[in-house]
């Protein structure tokens, strides 16, 4: 079975060699980008099942390279981990909004990084539930076809926010608290703020527009999707 690869955009060789064998340890096959043009280049040649991304990179930083690379139609559902020693909630906060899965702090425990990828690309490939079409009102989820729509109208979701609406979807009018999400979608737990869950449904909600309005917070607790027409 070819082994799922893994881009590492870094410019620090001592980092980028330490996760290098890290992963190719865990049975991954890794490559190395030391900026973010040498990282298009790489994109353009090799299928990449997952990018670990650092901010403080020369002449394009991290923050805009994942804003390209969300931007490009066949580099968009590529999962993103960003690794970078600006730890601060809102440089935290700003990865997360420019789509990154996930957002880990220098210095780093190179295990725990294998173990967020692994996670990451096991979500990746979401197992059919026991119906492979969700619908709500104006929404629509072909699961096997990772397809979301409202009003017919196609939108495109990262696979966590994806993940995240299925598990909503799935468990529908049943509160999801925001450390269950967290343990359910990120597979970790006080490691990642709970800021994380909020900041992706904010932006789940605004790109399902009307639709968004399924998704009710429930003060003190997290959320639950709930239809417009359903009884309390």
């Amino acid at each position: 079975m070819q082994k799922e690869r893994i881009l590492i955009i870094e410019d620090d060789k001592h980092i980028s060699k330490l996760v290098k064998y890290n992963l190719e340890k865990a049975g991954y096959d890794a490559t190395v980008a030391v900026s973010g043009e040498e990282a298009f280049g790489v994109l353009d040649k090799e299928q990449v099942d997952l990018i670990i991304l650092d901010i403080m990179l020369p002449k394009m930083d991290g923050f805009e390279v994942c804003r390209s690379i969300k931007q490009e139609t066949k580099f968009k559902n590529i999962p993103i981990v960003m690794l970078t020693a600006k730890g601060e909630e809102v440089d935290r906060i700003v990865g997360l909004e420019l789509g990154a899965d996930d957002y880990i702090v220098k210095p780093f425990s190179p295990r725990e990084l294998v173990l967020r990828i692994k996670a990451i690309l096991r979500r990746g490939k979401i197992e059919e539930s026991k119906k492979d079409i969700l619908t709500a009102g104006i929404l629509t989820v072909d699961i096997p076809r990772h397809k979301v729509t409202v009003n017919e109208k196609e939108v495109e979701l990262t696979p966590m926010e994806f993940k995240l609406l299925v598990t909503l979807m799935d468990r529908h009018g049943r509160v999801q608290t925001r450390d269950g999400l967290l343990s359910e979608i990120w597979d970790i737990h006080a490691e990642v703020f709970t800021r994380t869950v909020d900041t992706h449904i904010k932006r789940l909600r605004e790109k399902l527009g009307k639709a968004g309005k399924y998704i009710e917070t429930v003060v003190g607790l997290g959320y639950k999707f709930k239809q417009e027409d359903d009884e309390d």
